[in-house]
């Protein structure tokens, strides 16, 4: 790194600015902005910059090195290479902080792209190398971050010595606080800028006892970027994730450093933690105050008995969210290119899955072998050649298109289609996970696929050389 990332105070500092145009114009806006004590030499100034006096002193003339005396920061941002060139030189040579707009190589300090919900700042820098990339990473964050955060800033800078004074370590002290972002009623004092209210419950909520919380949280298909935001933030404040084997490797690296990571399986025919001990493992983790994650692949009330989870919280008083997901029925047949509707092919799609409880009964075979529906079964692999015996035993034709879709919306994503008369034959080719589409609109997929997987991009790549 050339640059040492700091905040620096320029209230009251003596600033100067040599130019009069439109840069110039954008770096006094920005100095006045921290409340600097600003001095801009220039033979003359844009419409801008006129309208800005007397916020700053115009001195109206040509550079001279007699301007830099006493000053705390200098900008050169003239037309001329050859006078920033000169500003830089000297005021290096005089040990003054220099910045010469557009070239981070000849620049003591540069100034990043900033996200600020006051006194809260994030700031961006690619060291000069891709000021188009900061300023996309700048909208989005700004697109993310809520506008009340600044509020919760201040009032929580009110209120730092009696947090600390509450509680006994900085790992509780980082759970209050963690706590307290979620609640509705703290937010809402917030978003209507009524701090002292704000303040009023933070106080009151300081004095209670720690209370623990489980956050059932839906991971998606696989693909990180189809995470919610919310279910990012949930990974990104845990004391505790019980997590399942389907959680991808790239969302399990989005998950706070320090938290305690349980591996519980949950993989069809391979389930390394019985339903029974998770439920107690989510109850114990919670009842000794912590945050507790319980990250599920796809969406955790789509065949993920999320809501036994749930019931056995109830039971035991302990306060919870769900945060939905992505289910792969949505996820992995929209990157395969299979519509799950359309209206020349079907009106309707059917989710179930294939593997039931045990002694459980048979699904509706009648009702599924409809051919003007989308049939999508999870965890159907082991049972396909079951599933297309008794789709074709109640009507629906060998030659309905199939496709089985492993490790959807991943790089290892992998698209078999074919015939219902061969589905146990497909099943072959491909491993759990895989999600089985039965139906027309499979047939969709050589048209409208359009994610590349990274064994098909190596393909090409191989072709071209």
């Amino acid at each position: 790194m050339e640059h040492l990332p700091l905040f620096i105070s320029i209230e009251q500092r003596p600033c100067l600015v040599v130019g009069g145009g439109a840069v110039a114009a954008r770096k006094a806006r920005l100095l006045l902005s921290r409340g600097a004590r600003l001095t801009l030499v220039a033979p003359e100034l844009c419409p801008e910059l006129e309208q800005q006096l007397p916020e700053f002193e115009w001195r109206q003339a040509e550079f001279d090195e007699t301007h830099l005396q006493d000053h705390f920061l200098v900008v050169a941002a003239t037309s001329s290479k050859e006078v920033n060139a000169r500003v830089y030189q000297l005021a290096n040579q005089r040990g003054i902080l220099v910045n010469k707009a557009d070239d981070s190589k000849r620049s003591a300090v540069i100034f990043p792209s900033v996200v600020e919900r006051f006194p809260l700042q994030l700031a961006l820098s690619t060291g000069g190398k891709a000021p188009w990339l900061a300023r996309l990473l700048r909208a989005r964050i700004d697109a993310l971050l809520p506008s009340h955060w600044g509020a919760l800033a201040e009032v929580a800078g009110r209120l730092r010595e009696r947090v600390k004074n509450s509680f006994g370590s900085s790992e509780e002290r980082r759970r209050f606080w963690a706590r307290a972002q979620d609640d509705g009623t703290l937010n809402a004092y917030l978003k209507h800028g009524n701090l002292a209210a704000a303040e009023r419950w933070l106080q009151q909520e300081a004095q209670l006892p720690s209370q623990g919380e489980v956050i059932l949280v839906g991971a998606g298909p696989g693909d990180p970027e189809l995470l919610t935001v919310k279910a990012l933030n949930e990974l990104q404040k845990a004391d505790v994730v019980l997590y399942d084997q389907l959680v991808s490797d790239e969302i399990m690296a989005l998950i706070r450093p320090e938290a305690e990571l349980i591996p519980v399986g949950k993989k069809a025919g391979n389930h390394s933690v019985p339903q029974e001990q998770i439920n107690q493992l989510l109850v114990d983790h919670a009842l000794e105050g912590k945050r507790v994650v319980r990250l599920k692949g796809g969406d955790p009330f789509m065949f993920g008995r999320g809501a036994e989870e749930l019931e056995t919280l109830v039971e035991a008083g302990i306060r919870y969210q769900v945060v939905p997901g992505i289910t792969a029925a949505a996820g992995a047949t929209a990157y395969a290119g299979i519509p799950l509707t359309h209206r020349d092919h079907a009106q309707s799609a059917v989710f179930i899955t294939g593997h039931c409880k045990k002694d459980g009964e048979e699904p509706d075979w009648a009702s599924l072998a409809n051919s003007r529906q989308t049939l999508v079964i999870y965890m159907g692999l082991m049972r396909s050649a079951h599933i297309q015996q008794r789709l074709m035993e109640h009507g629906l034709s060998g030659a309905t298109p199939v496709a089985l879709i492993e490790r959807g919306t991943t790089q290892q994503q992998k698209l078999v289609r074919g015939t219902l008369n061969e589905l146990g034959e497909l099943a072959t080719q491909v491993e759990s996970p895989a999600l089985m589409v039965i139906g027309s609109v499979t047939s969709l997929a050589g048209k409208l696929g359009w994610f590349q997987s990274q064994a098909e991009v190596e393909t090409l790549l191989d072709r071209a050389v």
